[in-house]
């Protein structure tokens, strides 16, 4: 997995030692800072630092998709993720369409989002933003 850079416990800083087991993976569930629902349950995701853009936070509405270019949206550059290798570990999450070779997570319950990240180039990198999500 090309520029991620598997962390240690021990690196992370002090509010994130609580969310990360000695095996890097998450001790909490990750939930929908909106609604509440489950998106990954503890112990299935890995956390890694990769340099990520991802457009601010909203609900989508029936008429739109988050489909600009990173140079004309508002958003924010993240490094703190949970990593999932596969889609089917989610509990609840939805995909956008395709903005270019990414495909943005959001929560499948609210629609809030984006949480995350998959670009189509790689099958198996799915990124949730630590910042995103709350845990439980």
């Amino acid at each position: 997995m090309d520029g991620i850079e598997q962390v240690s416990p021990t690196e992370i800083c002090p509010d994130r030692s609580q969310l990360v087991s000695e095996d890097g993976k998450n001790t909490k569930s990750v939930l929908c800072q909106r609604c509440g629902s489950k998106v990954l349950c503890p112990g299935t995701a890995l956390f890694a630092e990769k340099e990520l853009f991802l457009p601010s936070m909203r609900k989508k509405t029936e008429s739109e998709s988050i489909a600009l270019t990173e140079g004309s949206v508002d958003g924010e550059t993240l490094t703190a993720h949970w990593l999932v290798d596969d889609m089917y570990t989610f509990e609840n999450v939805g995909f956008t369409k395709d903005v270019g070779k990414v495909k943005y997570l959001i929560c499948a319950d609210c629609e809030i989002g984006p949480i995350g990240w998959h670009c189509l180039d790689d099958k198996k990198s799915f990124y949730v933003a630590l910042e995103r999500v709350n845990h439980a």
